[in-house]
């Protein structure tokens, strides 16, 4: 499985993103698929999972801002940012699992200004 991400950027604090993740591959052993960020300093972190039955996660500090979306035509999942804050910053890291294996994909900066 390869994934490519993208929709990174600047923006200002309150503003909005929309990430996109493209997959190819074996597309059909995908569960889940989501995004991670890693903020300088920090430990990378879950942001938002969905699975391949529609159940979704997502962390609580994005809860009510973010949203994940999956298009299994497209073999895309989205994420759509709204109410940026600064400490959304970082990179983020879209994510496709399959029985025991975890893909990543490369990351995609994503800079708040307050």
């Amino acid at each position: 499985v390869q994934l490519q991400a993208s929709g990174g950027g600047l923006v200002q604090a309150g503003g909005s993103l929309r990430l996109s993740c493209a997959a190819s591959g074996s597309m059909s052993s995908i569960d889940a698929m989501g995004w991670y960020r890693q903020a300088p300093g920090k430990q990378r972190e879950s942001v938002a999972v969905t699975s391949s039955r529609g159940t979704t996660n997502y962390a609580a500090s994005v809860k009510g801002r973010f949203t994940i979306s999956r298009d299994n035509a497209k073999n895309t999942v989205y994420l759509q940012m709204n109410s940026l804050k600064p400490e959304d910053a970082g990179v983020y890291f879209c994510i496709a699992s399959t029985l025991g294996s975890l893909y990543w994909g490369q990351g995609t900066l994503v800079t708040v200004s307050s």
